[in-house]
């Protein structure tokens, strides 16, 4: 039996009031957002809730996220409700062009995606009038109050999987009591990522169901095995540093610390945005780089490789005995995901700024497969530690690895509390 959805609070009424109004200017500035390359331009009528591809017949389930990280942190929940549901339909809606081309890749034969439709009433309500979902998995803080009020009404069975919310996003919300409770009650399920999370979603009223975290689970990152051999006959017998999803001003940091190295490195940068390779290619002028987007190859003088290019992390990590993971040396952006180089051996060092994986590093570290270091002095002196001795950096990479393998249990116990919202076969 569903239940009833909450009432909607007058905050609510208003901001879908005010959202109507502003319905009109969605298309204008979407344009606008595809010619400064932020929105597909092919594929805009889906931002306003137009599908591009016919409903498949039969039950439907729907998971929802918004960019790369999070798109891809579903695959596993995909490939197990694949395994259990063979004949349901999935549908993964997400809100970036990185995450819809990564997902293109990666999502399994006959899973379909679209652009999640901009949170005004006529956009939402025609995409939930074509997709008639059963089932609706959104994932960590996607929280549209349109969207997830509509989807509700219509009887979708809503769970938010993988949960993740900040101190200051649970202010934000805490300033609204009832629209935040009404929101957060349209969920039959809230699965936390960690406890920080789950306390503040508590107190907002969430129905907190259990714990989920997506990020910990997983298969290795893909790649090219002919491109992976040949690099390797490229770079012989040298070492490599892979420096993957870095963001502006870190790339500059790894490479101050990858000069100090003795014997000296290959470093492999792989920018979390890599439209940002020429900015950071001028930013490291002097030095000895390789553009893999220009197809620059790898010499015994190059110093450094910039992989700008999207969807080769896989590739390069394979490549590294060491990894260092961005994202944890500038404030704002809260670390990147230290599993992705764990699952391929290679163990992981990050700076103190990685408060979204904060409970991920501090049991690898505590499991001897990852550091995470105050700031850049403490990096060179890490990596100086380790580098001259390549039996440490390989226990390092071993610890990484069992740890990896060890995740995976959260899923069984998520699809038990998952499986009742289900549509019937």
């Amino acid at each position: 039996m569903t239940a009833t959805p909450p009432p909607k609070p007058l905050s609510l009424a208003a901001y879908r009031a005010a959202a109507g109004l502003i319905a009109p200017l969605a298309g204008p500035v979407l344009r606008a957002r595809a010619r400064r390359g932020k929105e597909d331009p092919a594929r805009l009528s889906e931002r306003l809730g137009y599908a591009s591809i016919p409903r498949p017949p039969g039950p439907l389930a729907w998971l929802h996220a918004v960019s790369v990280g999070e798109s891809l942190s579903l695959l596993p929940l995909i490939a197990a409700l694949r395994s259990e549901r063979p004949d349901l339909a999935l549908l993964v809606t997400s809100g970036t062009q990185a995450s819809a081309d990564i997902l293109a890749r990666r999502l399994p034969q006959g899973v379909l995606h679209q652009y999640a439709p901009v949170d005004t009433p006529g956009a939402v309500d025609r995409f939930l009038a074509h997709w008639r979902p059963g089932t609706g998995l959104f994932a960590e803080s996607e929280l549209w109050p349109n969207l997830i009020l509509a989807a509700r009404h219509a009887g979708v069975r809503l769970a938010l999987v993988s949960a993740r919310m900040t101190e200051r996003s649970a202010k934000a919300w805490a300033a609204r009591p009832a629209a935040a409770s009404a929101v957060l009650r349209s969920f039959e399920a809230v699965l936390s990522q960690d406890a920080a999370t789950e306390a503040r979603l508590a107190r907002l009223g969430a129905p907190i169901a259990g714990r989920l975290n997506l990020k910990r689970l997983g298969d290795p990152l893909p790649c090219d095995a002919a491109e992976l051999e040949r690099l390797r006959a490229e770079i012989a017998d040298r070492r490599v540093l892979v420096a993957a999803s870095t963001h502006a001003g870190e790339e500059q940091i790894v490479a101050r610390a990858a000069a100090s190295l003795e014997p000296a490195p290959l470093l492999v940068i792989v920018p979390r945005h890599p439209e940002r390779g020429g900015d950071i290619a001028g930013s490291l002028a002097g030095r000895a780089i390789a553009r893999r987007s220009v197809g620059e190859p790898i010499g015994p003088e190059t110093e450094i490789c910039l992989a700008d290019t999207l969807g080769e992390v896989g590739l390069m990590l394979r490549l590294a005995q060491l990894a260092i993971v961005g994202g944890g040396f500038i404030e704002g952006v809260g670390g990147h995901n230290p599993l992705e180089p764990a699952r391929l051996g290679v163990g992981a060092i990050s700076g103190p700024h990685v408060f979204n994986f904060a409970d991920i590093y501090r049991e690898m570290a505590a499991a001897g497969g990852a550091r995470v270091v105050e700031n850049e002095a403490a990096l060179v002196e890490t990596l100086a530690d380790l580098w001259r001795s390549p039996e440490r950096v390989a226990a390092m990479g071993e610890a990484a690895l069992a740890y990896a393998r060890r995740q995976g249990a959260e899923l069984a116990a998520a699809l038990a509390l998952i499986r009742p919202l289900l549509p019937a076969a």
